[in-house]
C-alpha cells in the first residue's frame, strides 16, 4: 500500500513564510528519499500559519526541487477558479514534469466569508459537479475542433482526485469514476459512511476501472513517546484557535494542552483529530495498523503540523520507516 504526505507549509510562531517554503522544499526532498509516493499541498487563504495559498506555484517549486516523487494538490478549491485556468496551470505543470503531477479538487472556499468576497466568488453558486466535468474534458484527449482548449493541458490526462469530508464528495467521485481522498485528519465523522457509499456506488470509467480510496492520518512520531505528545500540542492549539475564529501562526508546543484549552475544547479538538497516530515507532505502528485494518484504504496520506522543523522531519521519517516495514512484512507473508 503506497503512503504519501500532505504538507500545509506551516508557518510556526517566530518564523516567516519564506522559512516555511524553504522547509517545505527540504521536507519534499527528504520525503522522496524516504519512499513517500506523493507530496501534496493544499489551498488555504488569509491564514498566517499556512504558506501554500498559491498552491500551483508551490507545486512547481517542489517538483523542480525533486526528481521522482509525485507532486500535487490536496487540494485546489475548484469553486475559487475557472476550470480552464486550473487546466492550464496543471497542464503546464504536467508538461514540465511529465507523469508526476496530481490534481485533487475540493469544494470548500479555503477561507471565510471575507475570502469568498475577495476571490469574487458568488457564495450562492454551486456548480462543482459541472466544473469538475468541464475540467476533465480540458485535461482529457485532444479536442481539435473544440471552441476552447487548454493549451497546454489537453492530452496530459492529469490524474484528478475528488477530496471530501462529507457524503457529497463520495457520491460525486463514485458517479464520475474518480479516486477519492477523505479528509479524515480533521473531519472524520462521516468517514465510514462516505467510504462505504463510494465503494458501493463506484462506476468504472475512462479515469479509473476500480474504486481507489485514500485516507488522511495525522502523525506525530518521536523517539520518545512523551515528546511525540508534546509535539502534537501545536496542532491541537492551532485547530482550537481556528475553530474559535482566531487563526494564526503555528503555536509553540506546550506540556499541558488541557490547561491551555480547557477540558471541553480539548475534547472537541481531540474528537476532530482522532484519526491520528502519536508516540514512538512501536506505538505509531500499532495505531497505523489499526486504522488501516479498519478502513482498508488503497493509500494513506500522512500529515501533521509540528512547530520545530527538525522534529517534523524526524516524525515523517519514523512514519515512513514504520510503513515501509509494514509493507515488507506484508509482502513476505504473501510469498
Amino acid at each position: 500500500m503506497p503512503f504519501s504526505l500532505l504538507d500545509l507549509s506551516p508557518v510556526p510562531e517566530g518564523h516567516e513564510a519564506s522559512e516555511a517554503i524553504k522547509n517545505t522544499l527540504d521536507l519534499a526532498r527528504k520525503a522522496e528519499g524516504w519512499g513517500y509516493r506523493r507530496f501534496w499541498l493544499a489551498e488555504h487563504h488569509n491564514m498566517p500559519g499556512i504558506a501554500s495559498a498559491a498552491t500551483a506555484v508551490l507545486i512547481g517549486l517542489v517538483a523542480q526541487a525533486t526528481s521522482r516523487i509525485r507532486v500535487g494538490a490536496g487540494g485546489i478549491m475548484l469553486p475559487n477558479h475557472a476550470p480552464l485556468t486550473v487546466a492550464e496551470a496543471f497542464g503546464t505543470l504536467a508538461t514540465a514534469f511529465p507523469d508526476r503531477i496530481d490534481l485533487g479538487l475540493g469544494r470548500a472556499p479555503g477561507g471565510d466569508g471575507a475570502v469568498i468576497r475577495a476571490l469574487r466568488r458568488d457564495p450562492m453558486a454551486d456548480s462543482f459537479p459541472q466544473d469538475v466535468v468541464e475540467l476533465l474534458d480540458y485535461l482529457g484527449p485532444e479536442r481539435p475542433g473544440a471552441p476552447v482548449r487548454a493549451l497546454p493541458g489537453e492530452g496530459t490526462n492529469v490524474p484528478v482526485w475528488i477530496l471530501g469530508s462529507s457524503l457529497f464528495g463520495a457520491q460525486l467521485a463514485a458517479h464520475l469514476g474518480l479516486p477519492y481522498a477523505f479528509a479524515s485528519h480533521f473531519a472524520p465523522s462521516d468517514m465510514d459512511q462516505a467510504i462505504a457509499i463510494y465503494r458501493d456506488r463506484f462506476r468504472p470509467g475512462p479515469w479509473n476501472d476500480r474504486p481507489q480510496v485514500m485516507i488522511a492520518i495525522n502523525v506525530f512520531a518521536a523517539d520518545d513517546a512523551r515528546e511525540a505528545h508534546y509535539l502534537r500540542s501545536s496542532m491541537q492549539l492551532a485547530f482550537a484557535r481556528l475553530r474559535t475564529g482566531m487563526p494564526g501562526k503555528l503555536p509553540r508546543p506546550v506540556r499541558d494542552v488541557e490547561a491551555e484549552l480547557g477540558a471541553p475544547m480539548r475534547h472537541m479538538v481531540d474528537q476532530a483529530l482522532r484519526i491520528s497516530a502519536v508516540g514512538d515507532a512501536a506505538q505509531v505502528r500499532a495505531q497505523l495498523q489499526a486504522l488501516i485494518g479498519q478502513y482498508r484504504p488503497d493509500e494513506v496520506i500522512l500529515t501533521g503540523q509540528i512547530h520545530d522543523h527538525a522534529a517534523r522531519l524526524r516524525s515523517f521519517e519514523i512514519a515512513a520507516d514504520v510503513l515501509q516495514s509494514m509493507q515488507d512484512a506484508g509482502q513476505a507473508a504473501a510469498v
